[in-house]
């Protein structure tokens, strides 16, 4: 059973500060060194694994990787049926992941999704379109198919961009090699229109990728002058936030962190030999606000100083994260059977943008 807390305010420290970072990234400051008390609201709990979030209006959906789309309002809340055309893969990080909601949702119904299927030769990803009737959401059209899967590395992460075309992740499916590819869709960003055609304007002719050499990016996030920006996991370290340029190659596998080959990119930050496996990501005032899996934090990156920080570091594993009005939203990722779980995880929260600002 799904239960919403519209009001429920529960006391969590705010971490303004974090250790000294690693080799390539800026210490941080002197005054971010203090702990601030701040209030956290609860929206809903006992969620299945959450993965994306999205939101129309006062209405929160909400993508569960076991294959339903949660939906919450004020109303209460209820998990909807989803109707696919393969069956829902169970293999690790697998699953339903990405999701956005069209622009015109309010008159079509329709939105945007990415998952994970069975076939006889294994597990591959797709992203489709879905309709909303009578609160089941059925496949109506498939726009791109056979992104690798395998049994890692997905990527999943769906976003309209501010150009209103449909930016994609996709992760190297556990073969680094893909990533180097660009005949690949493993390994890349992606870009396509609202009907799954290639833009023209993409960056290599007649194909979806926009940028390649990544490993599993799972965050993508826009700055108010439209800089992309993409979050990605490391090879059990070096995780990085890279400023996102068409048609550039972000080096995975012939480098990471800040290793160095002409022709490929560094990132603005890299976790060096520590871990966050950030996943979602959102953009605020000159800040980049991460969920870190396995840095068990919501971050912050300061894009004008170069610091970052953790903001929120006792919930567990942190999956995704949206700025809405004067909030952080974020979805905790403990029930995915790599976390530690409560008896009502997983939650929505909200949390003021002031109290981290």
């Amino acid at each position: 059973m799904i239960k919403r807390f519209g009001l429920l305010i529960i006391p969590i420290m705010l971490l303004a500060a974090c250790e000294e970072t690693d080799e390539g990234s800026e210490e941080m400051s002197e005054d971010q060194t203090e702990q601030a008390e701040v209030g956290l609201e609860t929206i809903v709990e006992h969620l299945e694994s959450p993965w994306s979030i999205d939101r129309h209006n006062d209405t929160f959906y909400l993508t569960e990787r076991t294959g339903s789309i949660v939906k919450a309002d004020a109303e209460g809340d209820e998990r909807q049926e989803v109707e696919l055309s393969d069956e829902l893969s169970n293999a690790s990080e697998a699953g339903l992941l990405g999701f956005v909601l069209s622009p015109d949702f309010e008159d079509s119904n329709e939105a945007y999704a990415y998952y994970t299927y069975e076939h006889e030769d294994g597990q591959f990803n797709r992203v489709v379109r879905l309709i909303l009737s009578d609160d089941i959401w059925s496949e109506d059209e498939i726009l791109l198919d056979d992104i690798p899967g395998g049994e890692v590395h997905h990527g999943g992460r769906l976003v309209i961009g501010p150009d209103e075309y449909l930016y994609i992740t996709a992760g190297d499916a556990g073969e680094a090699d893909l990533s180097q590819q660009l005949d690949s869709l493993g390994g890349n960003i992606l870009r396509m229109t609202l009907d799954g055609a290639v833009p023209s304007d993409n960056p290599f002719d007649d194909s979806y990728v926009y940028s390649y050499g990544h490993r599993n990016p799972q965050g993508l996030a826009w700055s108010d002058d439209e800089t992309m920006y993409a979050s990605e996991h490391g090879d059990n370290t070096n995780d990085e936030i890279n400023l996102i340029e068409a048609g550039n190659n972000y080096g995975w596998p012939v480098i990471e962190g800040m290793e160095e080959e002409e022709g490929m990119e560094l990132p603005l930050f890299t976790s060096g030999d520590d871990t966050w496996a950030p996943s979602g990501m959102a953009y605020h005032e000159d800040s980049l606000y991460v969920a870190a899996l396995r840095g068990n934090a919501l971050m912050a990156f300061d894009l004008e100083t170069e610091e970052y920080s953790e903001i929120i570091t006792d919930l567990g594993r942190i999956r995704d994260v949206m700025v809405d009005g004067d909030y952080l939203y974020f979805v905790s990722n403990n029930t995915d059977g790599r976390g530690d779980p409560d008896e009502t995880d997983d939650k929505l929260y909200r949390l003021p943008l002031a109290d981290v600002e």
